[in-house]
């Protein structure tokens, strides 16, 4: 099989960043976005400032699939935030025909389930790709010359030509990428990284803050290892990355997606997907998970107090635990 159009589904930082390399390496690409970034995107096209400079691609985008006349061999890239997946998967099964390919390249661990429910032909991806996205009509790959690494596989197991055909297109496009059988291993271990977002996020960096992670990081261990939940080795891990992520000098990156989405004043975050999906295994399992269940109550608050990230000190929290 190979790839046809590609429509990638939220154009924020990793999806925009992906759409336009995609885009630069001749593949059809369309995007959905949304509000101010939209805008900037259909009046001046999406912006891919990197450190080889600013390149511009002009790219048909809307804030509805409908538009963007999906088929039977479009691949949609699904890059929006896990808490975002249900209204996607809503617009896509009202417009996308049911032998598309749908690929999931998000953080967490409960999209692939939510997208095999509604499609046949899930793919997962485990995403390794230091992007920003601040600024409407701009994104930024912080990792030069490789962009970043998008291993795949298809959900919940094994491979099929769509894998080869979709990582094919991911090496062209710059990243590196391989097919594997057991890429939800993989992104249960990215799972476990990706833990410390809440904190970081809300937190001033430091002793503590580190201390908090390592908590939230121990308890998903744990609750993994109970639930019998399938995790790459972390050596492992670290070897896949090596030195390939290099970050580059193009803006300077501040924070990780979840500390974007609060500087931005978006309102929402994904950390119910996050450090919430440690503390559901954990209820289900009967493994006390303290520390992620506090990193949900108190990023629900910061959302809801308008806060400003990385101000609150990580101390107060543990001596909330």
């Amino acid at each position: 099989m190979s790839a046809g159009r590609f429509i990638v589904y939220g154009a924020g930082a990793v999806g925009g960043v992906l759409g336009a390399r995609l885009a630069l390496a001749a593949h059809d690409v369309a995007l959905v976005a949304r509000g101010a970034h939209l805008a900037a995107i259909r009046a001046d096209g999406l912006t891919l400032r990197s450190a080889e400079g600013d390149q511009v691609v002009r790219l048909p985008a809307s804030d509805t699939v409908a538009d963007l006349s999906p088929d039977a061999s479009t691949v949609v890239l699904l890059t929006v935030k896990g808490h975002q997946t249900a209204a996607a998967l809503d617009d896509l099964a009202e417009h996308v025909p049911q032998d598309a390919t749908i690929v999931c390249v998000q953080n967490g661990v409960a999209n692939e389930t939510a997208c095999l429910r509604r499609f046949p032909h899930v793919l997962a991806v485990t995403v390794m790709m230091p992007t920003t996205h601040l600024e409407p009509g701009v994104v930024v790959q912080d990792s030069s010359p490789v962009p970043g690494i998008l291993d795949v596989g298809r959900f919940p197991g094994g491979h099929d030509s769509r894998c080869e055909a979709v990582s094919a297109a991911f090496r062209a496009a710059g990243f590196e990428s391989v097919v594997r059988d057991d890429a939800m291993a993989w992104k249960h271990r990215k799972l476990l990284m990706n833990l410390g977002n809440a904190a970081e996020a809300c937190c001033a960096p430091g002793d503590d803050a580190d201390e908090l992670v390592a908590l939230m990081r121990a308890e998903g261990e744990r609750v993994f290892a109970a639930a019998g939940v399938p995790v790459v080795n972390q050596t492992v891990d670290i070897a896949r990355r090596g030195t390939l992520l290099n970050h580059g000098p193009a803006a300077g990156r501040t924070g990780g997606s979840t500390w974007q989405s609060l500087a931005r004043g978006q309102g929402s975050v994904e950390t119910d997907y996050l450090n919430g999906e440690i503390a559901l295994l954990g209820r289900l399992h009967g493994v006390p998970t303290p520390a992620n269940d506090l990193i949900r109550v108190v990023m629900a608050e910061q959302l809801r107090n308008g806060a400003e990230p990385g101000l609150l000190p990580a101390g107060e929290l543990l001596a909330r635990l």
